[in-house]
């Protein structure tokens, strides 16, 4: 078996595609990361939104609420 031995430049471009691919897959797993904490934060925004329906469904019963002006409507 013949042994070639690579030149610096060759070597280093091979050593700095390497790098730059773990860091790429390094994000990514970062990025996963980040995606389960916002899907874990939207689900308690909906949770906190529902009960707080709940809650001003049984204070003032059925309507539409205008978060604009603040006001709730009742339904005629």
């Amino acid at each position: 078996m013949e042994t070639i031995k690579l030149s610096e430049k060759e070597l280093q471009s091979l050593k700095d595609l390497q790098n730059e691919g773990n860091q790429l897959v390094f994000a990514l797993g970062q990025i996963d990361t980040q995606k389960v904490s916002i899907y874990e934060k939207i689900k308690e925004v909906q949770e906190k939104q529902n009960k707080i329906g709940k809650e001003l469904f049984e204070k003032y019963g059925d309507g539409e609420i205008k978060l604009e002006t603040g006001e709730f409507i009742k339904p005629e």
